[in-house]
Order: C-alpha cells, then structure tokens, then sequence
C-alpha cells in the first residue's frame, strides 16, 4: 500500500465504520468489536507512517483541488505524525473505558454515542495530517459538529444548555476570527500552503502580523484561551469518557495543535521572534495559565476542577508557539502528547469514582483511595505528571517549556510556570491527600457517616468495571514511559524547531 493511500484509509476509517457501528447497534458485543478493530487498524495505519517521516520525508496526498491553488490535501510532518499518534492511540484506550462505563453506569444511547466518536476521530486524524489550512478548518469544524452530539449525549436541560454554549463559542470564533484569519492570508500570500519557516515573511508588515495572529488565536476557539474559554467548562455535563476525547484524545488538542501549526508554518517562528508580533500572546497565555489555576481551586465537583485545570495546561502549548523559540515549540509541541497522557488518566479516574461510588464532589471523598487503591493511585500519577514532577512525562515539556523563556529572554514567564506548578499542586494534591490520608470523621454531625458500612474503608475494596480501571492503569502507567522516551518524541519534533 502507497503512503498516499495510507493516509486517505487513515483519515476515512472510523468514519467508514460508522454504518456498521449503526447496523450492529442491538448486538452490543459486535457494535463494540467494531469500534476496537476500527480503532486498532486506524492507529497502526498512522503508526506505519512513523518511519518514514523520521527519515525525513513528508508523505503526501492531493484528493481534490476545490478552487486554483486551493486543494484538499493532507500531508504527514513530525507535528501532525505526533497529533496523530496520540487521538488514533488514545481511541483505542477510550473506547474500552467507554465500554466499561456507558454499561456500568447505564447509558441510553450507546450506539449514537459510538457513532459519532468514530466520527470524531476521523476530524481529528483529517486535523493531523492536513496539508493547508483549508483542509483543517473544514476538519476542525467537522470536528466541532460531530462532538456536539456528544456533549449533549444525556439530553437533559442542564446538558443542552452546555452543548449551545459549546456550539456557540465554538462555530463564532470559528466564522469571526479564524475564516477572516484564513481569508487575509490567502489575499496576502496567495497560497495556505503549510511551510516550514512560513508563507507571511515580506508579504505583512508587523502591524498585520500582529492582527493576524489575534485573529488565529483566537479564532482556534478549541484552544480554550481565555476569555473564549467557557465551552470548555460547560461541556463537563456530557459522559466522563466524552469529557476525555474532549480534554485528551481529539477536541483541545486539535485546538492548541492548530495554534502550534500555524505559528510554525504559516507565521514561521523567526517572523514571530524579529516583529516581536508574539508578546502579547505570552501575556494573554500566561493570564489564562495562572487565573484557570486559581478558579480551579475553588471548584468542589472534580470534573470542573479537571475542566478549569485544563484550560490552564492548554495555555502552556499556546505559551511554548508565543515564545517563538526553538525550546519554546518543542516544549509546546511536547506537551501535547505528555498532557495528553496524564489528563485522560485523571478523567478516567473522575469517571470510574462516578461508576464505583456515584461520588462527584472532592469533599465527598474522603479516604476512597482505600475502597478504590489502584483508581486513586493512578490519579496520584496523572496529578504529578501534570504538576511535571518526574519520572513522569509531564516533567519534559515544562522544562523545554522553561528553557524556551529563557532562550527568549522572558524570565517572567520563567516565574509563571514557577507559580503554575505550585497551584496545580494546590488543585490536584488535596484529592490524593483526602483519599488516602485524610481519617475519617467519627465525631459529631459526620459520626452517622463514619458508621455507614458504605462507606469508605468499611465496606473493602469497591473499584469500577475492570474496562474501566485497565485503561486509567494503561495511561497512568504511559506517563511514566513517556518520561523515559521523551529522547523520542524529542527526535521526532525537532526538524518543526527550524533552528
């Protein structure tokens, strides 16, 4: 089979799979084999390509040219192979707790759901390998559409409302910001071209620089920068599972991999670095970073603090393209993958307490780590990965991250990252901390709760199904192996550096 012709049967497949997830909807066992087959074969599609663009070359496919000079197009580069490997990879690992969690917790249409995550994936791998920016936006507003259905899965009052403000903010970036964004280039350049060093240099003074990249900034409303950020939040009321394919798998990261995409390709990071068009983007980042931190405290439901918490870990990618340095889009770039790891976990774990213990507040869970050992220890893995402590994954990105401020002699961002540490310890610890330290409460108004033998520790050891705890373990496990191949993924991401 020809590059080109692995690339389309990537792309295509989950939706491809779609009929015969609808067809096998009353033989649930099939539906589901469908969805794992389809899964596997889509990731080693993408993986097949891996060796190819480490040698450096950029397997491509032109499937039709819409107008002269504008194609529908898809090509494979070492930040589209890295995107692609995490939503084709994670979909497998999703689609089992999906399993173990639509039954578990008894969800009514199973096979709509299965349907549109298929159709997810096929946005997300079309967002991936996209060769210009016309073939990604229609791609990233695929993927906007098929995710709705999801969001508003349980189509309940409060989940309809979450799903119109998800649509709302999504499609109006989209059509104000990012089309308008798209439009200028092509009248400036004459071409959406994805090039390595950019197509804007000599062809845009720094004032239109600058209001370019406002624009795609904040047109890439899946990046969640603040203050078009409330999507994200209200999107907490769908399924747990969807909230990971939000969070981890395909949504947030198409985001923030956009903004990546274009910096490095459209603007080119020298561009960026010499107009100093940039600046305002690392204040704008490192604001979210630090005021997501701060909201995330305050939330008691752990789903929500999970929400505000990847906000805050989305501006550090958004953050590393704003640096316009080598270490900057490495550390971005890398974090996509090592965030990637570490929230799905931690979403996982919110979703199995759900299915185990109906439990979704903090301050409900006290001492749970020991009715649920191995769903709390892997949250304590996913939490200190994403604090970026090793030998974790996350530890990698942050400190390329710190190297990229440095190297572009913004020491103040330095201290943000500093500062942003210390509250994701802030945010995530205390839950470990309760579940596994905390005693529980034998006097006074909680004496009736101590005695319950539903309780915590009373009652022995109580997990989720096991499709639900073999994920969380499978990608609390990842972030450990991501910080001993990190040398990897940095030798795949270093030809986008340009320097």
């Amino acid at each position: 089979m020809t590059p080109a012709a692995v690339i389309v049967l990537a792309v295509v497949l989950p939706i491809l799979a779609g009929p015969l997830i609808v067809l096998s909807g009353r033989r649930p066992n099939l539906r589901e084999a469908v969805t794992l087959i389809t899964g596997g074969a889509t990731f080693l599609l993408v993986v097949s390509l891996l060796p190819q663009v480490m040698a450096g070359l950029r397997p491509e496919v032109t499937i039709l040219e819409v107008l002269p000079g504008l194609t529908l197009a898809f090509q494979v580069e070492p930040l589209g192979m890295l995107f692609g490997l995490v939503a084709s990879g994670l979909w497998i690992v999703t689609s089992v707790y999906s399993i173990g969690y639509v039954r578990g917790h008894h969800e009514t249409e199973q096979t709509r759901y299965f349907f549109f995550f298929a159709v997810a994936i096929t946005a997300a791998i079309g967002v991936a390998f996209s060769r210009n920016l016309l073939t990604l936006f229609i791609f990233y507003e695929m993927l906007t559409l098929s995710t709705y259905p999801l969001v508003t899965h349980t189509r309940t009052s409060e989940a309809m409302r979450g799903g119109r403000i998800y649509l709302g903010i999504l499609i109006s970036t989209s059509v104000a910001f990012l089309l308008l964004a798209i439009v200028w280039t092509w009248h400036l350049t004459g071409t959406l071209e994805f090039t390595p060093g950019g197509i804007l240099a000599g062809h845009a003074d720094s004032g239109v620089v600058t209001v370019l990249l406002v624009l795609f900034a904040f047109g890439t409303g899946k990046a969640a920068l603040m203050p078009f950020h409330r999507w994200l939040p209200a999107a907490m009321v769908a399924p747990t599972p969807v909230s990971a394919l939000l969070h981890a798998v395909a949504v947030v990261k198409a985001g923030v991999f956009t903004v990546m995409k274009i910096v490095v390709y459209i603007f080119g990071i020298d561009l960026l670095s010499d107009t100093g068009a940039s600046v305002w983007l690392m204040y704008a980042a490192s604001g979210t970073i630090v005021i997501s931190s701060l909201i995330a405290l305050t939330k008691d439901n752990l789903k929500a603090r999970l929400a505000y918490s990847t906000v805050s870990q989305l501006a550090y990618i958004v953050l590393g393209a704003a640096l316009a340095t080598k270490w900057g889009v490495l550390g971005g770039s890398m974090h996509i993958a090592m965030h990637a790891f570490g929230k799905i976990t931690l979403f996982f774990c919110a979703g199995a307490i759900i299915v185990a213990l109906h439990k979704t507040e903090i301050s409900d869970m006290v001492g749970i780590g020991r009715q649920m050992p191995v769903t709390m220890v892997a949250f304590t893995i996913g939490a200190l990965s994403v604090i970026g402590l090793p030998p974790f994954g996350g530890s990698w990105s942050k400190w390329y991250l710190v190297l990229g401020a440095i190297e572009a002699d913004q020491l103040i961002f330095v201290a943000v990252l500093m500062i942003s540490s210390l509250l994701n310890i802030a945010y995530l610890m205390p839950v470990a901390i309760r579940a596994f330290f905390t005693p529980i409460p034998v006097t006074g108004a909680e004496s009736k709760l101590a005695n319950d033998t539903t309780h915590v520790g009373l009652a022995g050891i109580h997990e989720a199904p096991l499709l639900c705890v073999l994920p969380l373990s499978f990608t609390a496990l990842g972030c450990l192996v991501l910080f001993f191949y990190a040398s990897d993924i940095y030798q795949l991401l270093l030809p986008i550096a340009g320097r």
